[in-house]
């Protein structure tokens, strides 16, 4: 994918998919926004002192503040990339609101407010991609993580409804829906699981690398199944 002189923000890109995500950008030739946490997120990066890549810390962005200054760092921006969420595992009766909006604030609300601040930011059209799950998309294969299923459901929701209000102004968003990744976090979680079956983050991210690029000139309002074998 040719990114020569495009500029993408990458959130998440800290993590397993969003390295996977930023390492392909900047083969392509982008110049990437990735925010971190803390200061320690970027010690780890191995792109901390690329040339292409801007990461800095940012905090939390559920907060407005946080993605405000995000964006704001980000001239020209060709393509926003949402991978930033966070995964727990509880029944609904043993999860309290406090653990729910967690869920929301992580998954749901970071992806809301990054879209509308990359909505204002895209002058002359661009790329939205954001990241649901498998559940947001097969409800029942929730069950046991309620809290996560219905935020990531939101993200999906919100990703068909905002390509329709956008898609006069050039701006694409599309999402796509993962399955159990192949990380070695997830490996180390399920032991006995048949690793196999999981789709490969360098795989998943050449989709997402697909749906932010310009050669995508119609695909819109897509939640995208990334599921390999699983």
């Amino acid at each position: 994918m040719d990114y020569r002189d495009r500029h993408v923000v990458v959130t998440g890109g800290t993590g397993a998919l969003g390295r996977a995500v930023v390492d392909k950008l900047i083969a392509g030739g982008a110049t990437c926004y990735v925010p971190a946490l803390n200061e320690k997120e970027i010690q780890n990066s191995p792109f901390r002192d690329h040339p292409q890549v801007k990461i800095s810390a940012y905090g939390d962005l559920s907060g407005e503040d946080a993605v405000a200054r995000l964006f704001g760092s980000a001239p020209q921006l060709w393509a926003s990339i949402h991978i930033a969420g966070g995964f727990a595992a509880a029944p609904v009766a043993e999860t309290g609101k406090t653990g729910l909006m967690r869920q929301v604030d992580m998954n749901f609300v970071t992806c809301f407010l990054c879209c509308a601040a990359a909505v204002k930011a895209m002058k002359n059209g661009g790329r939205i991609v954001n990241v649901a799950a498998r559940p947001a998309l097969e409800w029942r294969s929730g069950a046991g993580m309620t809290a996560y299923t219905a935020s990531k459901a939101a993200v999906a929701a919100l990703t068909v409804a905002l390509a329709e209000e956008v898609a006069k102004q050039g701006i694409l968003v599309n999402a796509i829906a993962p399955s159990i990744l192949d990380t070695p976090a997830n490996r180390q979680a399920m032991p006995k699981a048949d690793f196999s079956a999981w789709p490969k983050v360098e795989d998943v991210a050449a989709t997402i690398l697909f749906l932010a690029s310009p050669e995508n000139k119609v695909t819109r309002g897509a939640i995208v199944p990334v599921y390999g074998r699983s």
